[in-house]
């Protein structure tokens, strides 16, 4: 058994000013009210706002506002977002509002005008609070990772914005989140940034941290200008396995572990060790501020400032198969949902037990319309649908490559480890079959036959599949101790993916991209750069890792027990 070396916790080192604790960052409250009467403690959706209010009151400052009582009634909040959260169970629009458009005017007007009559101290505390106050006040903003939110949603625990959703459905709480709350949280946060003073970080509870506005810009700076990663979660699922839990060191408590997002900017944290003590923040934060750096300029021009690079795994092994499923095309998701690009994909095999296996494109020569119909009577419970009669159930090997754009029909089946590489849009897979099971909630997963059937691409038969998308691998250029191959995506697909295999020092550029890479075979690599821009970075076995495209190039080298042996590094970045 080898030892486990997969770092859970990374961290970028920076030097500055942490508050620990909310005693002392109360005092540093008060203090800030005797040379600025106002404060404004804004926050992102999902903040355990009950917590922040019942630490703040203490302070008695002369007039508190809660930004929930400044804004529309929940009825008028519910009819203004109705269109964006759609009456599907999983699947809304995105959003065109702003934070702004939550504020009942008159509300507004009036709290506006006391706090400019009021002679004494003020804080305003709540979602959009930086939109009540003068432009004197003293900006505080209180974060929150996406992943964190997820999680309270199952614990029941938070509001959304401007309404009390915590009785509905957990799909549509993420609902509500992932096509509206967040995108008008990101984009008044956006706003923001040259404006706030201090950061609190309370994704721990009644453990927060404050940190100063230059101590959370050294900290940006410090992690765009080297490799980074993001901080990886965990979680189980309906078809998890065991590899992750032996593999990563994981907490034997969990029945299973189904995934690991190890590289989704939009909902990972990012670490920041201030001398010693780490401070949370939602990732996104270096994609808004540093877009251009990190992604490059001809990415960022096409993406904006969205990463469009996804890598996670999925572990089956001693578990079971994922649903049979199928993803959009991006004129369907563009028209349906107002998302710019869809989630094509690939499956790269990181590990394989002997009778592993993957379900990738249909038989040749199966009739569709009886698929359909055997699709739909599954979905009311009348017949199990037979999955090795429609589609093609291939064999998986280590370090197999599958790619899947959108409209091929695939899961992944027991016994494999999964590095799925893919665009970022996370939540627009149609299930097709999940093998009557239930969820871990105990209740059916959503099926979407009615959706998946108008995006399915019927000439993804046998012969296409096994020419187009299985193992389609070509060797680029190779020289003394390594080999770089290509291995997809598909042409469809904006991802272009590189296997490295060396034993010896590789050379490496971004070439105007960002770089995603995983270390899939060998314990031990170190990132270097050629110029000295930055310090040796340390990657260990199945770590996803970050290049931001400014750093220009960078070599890969076995280290520690590595030396000597073949290594292997899978690379994503953008094709143009």
């Amino acid at each position: 058994m080898r030892k486990p070396n997969y770092d859970k916790y990374p961290a970028t080192k920076t030097k500055g000013t942490i508050i620990e604790g909310w005693s002392d960052i109360l005092q540093s409250l008060k203090d800030m009210l005797s040379s600025c009467s106002t404060i404004c403690i804004d926050m992102y959706v999902g903040v355990h706002e009950e917590e922040v209010i019942s630490h703040v009151n203490n302070i008695e400052p002369d007039l508190i506002f809660n930004t929930r009582d400044l804004f529309k009634s929940e009825k008028e909040i519910r009819k203004m977002t109705e269109r964006f959260m759609t009456d599907d169970v999983l699947f809304g629009y995105v959003t065109n509002l702003s934070m702004i458009d939550y504020f009942d005017v008159k509300k507004l007007t009036e709290a506006r005008d006391q706090i400019k009559k009021c002679k004494g101290t003020v804080i305003v505390i709540g979602s959009g609070a930086s939109l009540v106050v003068p432009d004197s006040a003293c900006v505080i903003y209180i974060d929150m990772a996406r992943w964190e939110i997820q999680q309270r949603f199952r614990s029941r625990s938070i509001m959304a914005l401007g309404l009390d959703d915590r009785d509905e459905a957990i799909s549509l709480q993420h609902k509500r989140g992932y096509f509206n709350d967040w995108k008008i949280c990101d984009a008044h946060k956006n706003t923001l940034y040259n404006k706030v003073s201090y950061w609190m970080d309370t994704h721990v509870k009644e453990q927060p941290k404050m940190i100063d506005r230059e101590t959370f810009f050294n900290g940006i700076e410090a992690t765009i200008k080297k490799p980074f990663r993001v901080v990886p979660f965990f979680d189980p699922a309906p078809w998890g396995g065991q590899w992750m839990r032996e593999t990563f060191d994981l907490d034997k408590g969990n029945v299973n572990y189904g995934w690991c997002f190890d590289c989704v900017p939009e909902e990972n944290s990012l670490f920041l060790d201030v001398n010693g003590t780490v401070f949370e923040m939602p990732s996104v934060n270096l994609v808004l501020l540093k877009s251009r750096e990190l992604l490059g300029e001809p990415v960022e021009s096409r993406f904006g400032k969205e990463f469009p690079i996804r890598f996670d795994f999925l572990d089956t092994v001693q578990g079971g198969s994922l649903s049979l499923q199928v993803h959009p095309t991006t004129q369907f998701v563009h028209e349906s949902f107002g998302i710019h690009y869809t989630q094509d994909e690939s499956y790269y095999m990181v590990d394989a037990k002997e009778d592993a296996v993957v379900y990738l494109g249909l038989k040749t020569g199966i009739d569709k319309d009886e698929m359909i119909r055997d699709l739909e009577k599954a979905e009311k419970g009348e017949i199990v649908f037979d999955a090795d009669k429609y589609a093609n159930k291939i064999p998986a090997k280590k370090h197999d490559h599958f790619l899947i754009p959108g409209g091929t029909v695939h899961c992944s089946g027991p016994q494999g480890v999964v590095l799925e590489i893919s665009s970022t849009p996370n939540l627009f897979t149609f299930k097709l079959w999940d093998w009557e099971r239930l969820g871990l909630d105990g209740k059916p997963r959503p099926i979407n036959v009615q959706r998946g059937k108008k995006v399915i691409d019927w000439t993804r038969d046998t012969e296409y599949t096994h020419k187009n998308l299985v193992n389609v691998c070509s060797t680029v250029s190779e020289g003394d101790g390594w080999l770089e191959e290509k291995t997809g995506l598909h042409p469809n697909e904006f991802i272009e993916t590189r296997r490295f295999r060396f034993s010896k020092k590789t050379s490496h550029k971004t070439n105007n991209s960002v770089n995603v890479l995983n270390l899939v075979e060998g314990e031990e690599v170190i990132i270097e750069d050629p110029k000295g821009v930055f310090e040796p970075f340390v990657v260990h076995y199945a770590e996803t890792f970050i290049i931001p495209a400014a750093l220009e190039e960078y070599t890969i080298t076995p280290t520690g027990k590595s030396v000597g042996q073949e290594c292997i590094v899978i690379k994503a970045y953008v094709r143009f």
